[in-house]
């Protein structure tokens, strides 16, 4: 349809005039079909029609603008706005040309939304052409054939007024067979940024630059000293390879006044990464990972980059602070994984990058906030919460300040939706990318325009761009900075300038949080599995002789896991989780109780070996194995119904451990053991085991008895033949003492009392005769002093 019967004092065109003769048809309609009782079109024909008037607003030709240069010129410039026309219809286009249509400024920031919605839409008001030597002409435009188009004109020949935002459409205009006359049959509006000189006030502007990436280290390491990570893939090389995302983002990023937001976790993948590391293939095996020098080389680049400029590090890992806050704050200790994450990102981001960064910003998913999201973001020691003007709305007519307290001694910087938004979607194509752009710096400059006051203005754009989506960034940035209404500030800054008193405090209730993004958020179970991990890892930890070689890569791990990269993609958050716990038991497994056998006790009393194996790099220590007999009347352990002893394993060997057993009947008895951490929680799984126990059976007890009544016979014979000994020597004595005294000396010499006189006489004879007498060697060894008081010996003669 004709664009030329829109202006005032121009006469109707034929497509015009078509259009009101269908009209009226149209209008007598439902009185043609009462009276001829027709019936009523279908829901088919309607949804037809529908379609039909869209093509029509579209046209058949389609016109895109790839680039428009400068993006906001000033006075003496020479814009050239140059891109492609396409026929997409089955009718060549003849007397086709390309014009240039200036329209009057947009004052309203809304009004830039509405026309960038309806860019291509020929029932649009358009402008006034620009005419003369400013077009360019085409004889023929063939069906599916792009031809390109540039066209250069000078700034002064547009008549641009006062300063503003103006529309600039570039349409295509031509014939068809079917409809013979000169008409627009394609536009592509944009918008032209028209501010020649310098502001007296200049809006403060501070642009996020994201680094941010997803989840691509595992909780494993390697077994040698260095603890070589291991890589779920190498998508992270292909980002920070030349060309890739990450090495854009790094690139476009230098040179540009930005405040980079960086997360940590990347930083220390990176990192990792320029030494050896291994890369998990899809069928689980490992190969080493050969892109050292790549990492080496993107982290040299950004560091050089980040020089002078400000560095604000998410916690680490960047964790989902509204998953967490709608789905984990009852579950245990997960607000302790975002003080951790908070804790590590400054030594992190100051070890890798040699800057200090900012730790006290936090960034929910596109700045959607509510009373919960802001209490946990604020529990984790941030005291400034990233949000979005689309979440923490304004009622006024302009756009105020950033920065406005919301209680509680915290910060909201409240970032600008519509600029924030801007790069959003598929930028591949030149003219969406030039599109975007200049709708970026139209917001911009309108947005200066409203009070003539200063204001700081935050932009916060998508966490991971991509590639045409960063380009499209730093060429919309790069433009602003070159323009005259707006000066950069950093983030600090920004948190810190002074609050619009009218600027709306209040935070949204949960109510208010978009849906679209609840569906999106990490679920209760999945904060119950990272809950459950920790807890096999504090029950771990606690034997190990070396506990940073697990705790620190499984902390970072669960850090991951949090992440609020895992968004819209459940499957492969749930598949990391359970590869981590599952690994994590691999290790407890590690350390063990080698199964046993049936054990057969064939005395009264053994001793019963259990081994303990350590299958870690690293000793284990502070374990206690615990032998417990579950029939203690028949077999006791260590003479009570169980026994514990300390255990200390060293890496990669195994220890017996022996335990005192005593029988009291036959039988068997089930034995169990079990490993038991200092503080009594058990340890791994139990070994349980029969012990056979068989008492001394009757042959055996007559072959010892017998024995025993052989010592004894023989002790008995042995004392009979000492006492009969003694005796006879007794009665030697007395034969000798006789035969003395009746010989005539001894008469001679007896005394006048001869019968005391023999009695002493016999008794020194008979003692003289003893002390001559040489020693036997039957005879009993010397006794002790008559005085002695000591219990006599076995067999021990004693004189009494």
């Amino acid at each position: 349809m004709a664009e030329a019967a829109d202006f005032q004092g121009t006469s109707a065109s034929p497509a015009r005039r078509w259009l009101r003769r269908t009209g009226a048809l149209l209008t007598g309609a439902p009185l043609l079909a009462g009276l001829l009782q027709l019936p009523a079109a279908t829901p088919a024909d309607a949804a037809g029609q529908e379609s039909l008037q869209a093509a029509a607003a579209k046209g058949s030709v389609s016109v895109a603008v790839d680039s428009l240069t400068p993006s906001a010129p000033s006075e003496g410039d020479t814009i050239t706005v140059s891109g492609t026309v396409t026929n997409n219809g089955k009718q060549t286009v003849t007397g086709a040309h390309v014009d240039l249509q200036v329209g009057p400024p947009l004052e309203t920031r809304s009004s830039i939304d509405t026309l960038a919605k309806k860019s291509a839409d020929l029932q649009g008001p358009s402008g006034e052409k620009v005419g003369g030597k400013y077009t360019e002409k085409y004889s023929a435009l063939t069906p599916g054939v792009a031809e390109p188009f540039s066209i250069s004109v000078p700034a002064d020949k547009l008549d641009l007024g006062r300063d503003g935002v103006y529309q600039l459409a570039v349409s295509l205009s031509g014939k068809t067979s079917a409809q013979p006359w000169d008409q627009v049959l394609g536009v592509q509006r944009t918008f032209l940024p028209w501010q020649p000189e310098e502001a007296g006030t200049k809006t403060k502007t501070t642009f996020l630059w994201p680094l941010v990436s997803s989840a691509h280290m595992a909780a494993e390491t390697g077994s040698n000293e260095q603890q070589t990570p291991v890589f779920r893939d190498d998508e992270l090389a292909e980002e920070i390879a030349p060309g890739g995302r990450l090495d854009q983002m790094v690139s476009l990023g230098k040179g540009l006044d930005v405040t980079w937001v960086v997360d940590p976790d990347l930083l220390a993948s990176v990192d990792a990464m320029t030494r050896s590391y291994q890369v998990r293939g899809a069928d689980g095996s490992t190969t080493p990972g050969r892109n050292q020098e790549v990492a080496k080389h993107w982290l040299a680049e950004l560091q050089q980059a980040v020089t002078g400029e400000e560095v604000a590090a998410l916690p680490f890992g960047d964790p989902d602070l509204a998953s967490l806050a709608h789905n984990g704050t009852n579950v245990a200790g997960s607000l302790g994984h975002l003080k951790e994450a908070t804790d590590v990102a400054d030594e992190t981001v100051d070890t890798i990058l040699h800057v200090k960064p900012s730790t006290d910003f936090v960034w929910p998913m596109d700045g959607a906030v509510d009373p919960s999201i802001v209490k946990v973001a604020t529990s984790a020691g941030a005291d400034k919460v990233i949000t979005r003007s689309d979440s923490l709305q304004d009622n006024l007519s302009y756009t105020p300040s950033a920065a406005r307290p919301i209680g509680g001694g915290t910060t909201a910087v409240v970032a600008d939706a519509r600029m924030s938004t801007a790069f959003q979607g598929d930028l591949t194509r030149a003219s969406a990318s030039s599109l975007a752009v200049q709708r970026f710096l139209a917001q911009s400059l309108t947005l200066g325009l409203q009070t003539g006051k200063q204001r700081s203005v935050v932009i916060a754009p998508q966490r991971t761009p991509s590639v045409s989506q960063a380009q499209a960034m730093a060429e919309a940035l790069g433009a602003l900075q070159a323009g005259g209404w707006s000066e950069s500030q950093d983030l600090t800054a920004a948190a810190k300038a002074k609050p619009d008193p009218s600027a709306n405090t209040r935070v949204p209730s949960a109510s208010a949080y978009p849906a679209a993004l609840r569906k999106q958020e990490l679920p209760r179970a999945a904060f119950e599995q990272i809950a459950r991990t920790q807890g096999k890892l504090d029950k771990f930890k606690v034997i190990l002789t070396r506990q940073s070689r697990v705790v620190t890569p499984f902390g970072r791990a669960m850090n991951r896991e949090m992440s609020t990269s895992w968004r819209g993609r459940g499957v492969a958050a749930v598949g990391y989780r359970d590869g981590m716990e599952s690994y994590l038991n691999g290790l407890i497994d590690g350390v063990k109780l080698i199964q046993k056998s049936e054990t057969k006790l064939s005395g009264r009393s053994a001793m019963i070996p259990v081994t303990v194996q350590n299958n870690l790099v690293q000793g284990v220590e502070h374990l206690e194995l615990r032998l417990t007999s579950k029939n203690p009347t028949r077999l006791k352990i260590g003479g009570d119904a169980y026994e514990e002893q300390p255990v200390a394993v060293n890496g990669g060997h195994a220890q017996s451990v022996k335990f005192t057993t005593s029988a009291n009947a036959n039988g068997r008895a089930e034995v169990v053991a079990q490993l038991y951490t200092e503080d009594g929680q058990k340890y791994g799984a139990p070994v349980t085991f029969d012990v056979k126990v068989t008492e001394v059976t009757p042959t055996v007890m007559l072959v010892i008895g017998g024995g025993v009544l052989l010592l004894v016979l023989a002790g008995f014979r042995m004392y009979t033949h000492r006492k009969r000994a003694a005796a006879r020597e007794a009665e030697d004595d007395s034969a000798e003492a006789d035969d003395e005294g009746d010989s005539p000396q001894n008469q001679a010499d007896t005394p006048q009392n001869p019968e005391s006189s023999d009695t002493r006489l016999t008794e020194e004879s008979a003692a003289g005769s003893r002390a001559d007498a040489p020693e036997q060697p039957s005879d009993p060894a010397p006794d002790t002093a008559a005085e002695s008081a000591d219990p006599s010996g076995t067999g021990e003669r004693v004189d009494r």
